[in-house]
């Protein structure tokens, strides 16, 4: 999990089960959590599918783009570092051995004082238009600072 130069840790909130696997873990539907980086004040929450089986079990499985998002503004909204640019990577997570990974974008819509967030899943070669997004609206007075 990877957000830029610096890590993102996301802390796992919890799963469920979806299909039985004789051999290896079920596949799964996990939630993770993580605070955006530079925006105190905001956590996004991410499902996501997980591949089981022998190959899920041995980080070999490539998992499905299904992925949904939701964030939301969970104490004071403070910026944290560098003014916030129009659009940022804020979260990276590999779905795959090597070229799929889930990614979470945050977008500034600084008309409406709003952070907006992405996830989508990308590839080397082709990536997926599967995709969820999600919406903090900032309390009144509360100034996005941009680059």
């Amino acid at each position: 999990m990877l957000f830029a130069s610096s890590p993102v840790q996301a802390q796992a909130i919890g799963e469920v089960d979806t299909v039985f696997k004789l051999f290896g873990p079920d596949h799964k539907i996990v939630v993770d959590a993580f605070d955006d980086p530079k925006v105190k004040g905001v956590t996004c929450y991410v499902s996501r599918a997980k591949t089981g089986g022998i190959k899920g079990g041995l980080g070999l499985a490539e998992d499905t783009s299904d992925a949904s998002i939701e964030c939301k503004q969970v104490g004071p909204v403070s910026f944290v570092g560098d003014p916030l640019r129009q659009q940022e990577t804020v979260f990276t997570e590999r779905t795959s051995l090597v070229f799929k990974k889930l990614q979470v974008v945050r977008m500034v819509d600084k008309a409406r004082n709003t952070l907006v967030y992405l996830s989508y899943s990308d590839r080397v070669i082709e990536g997926s238009p599967d995709n969820s997004i999600t919406a903090v609206p900032l309390p009144t007075g509360t100034a996005i600072p941009m680059r």
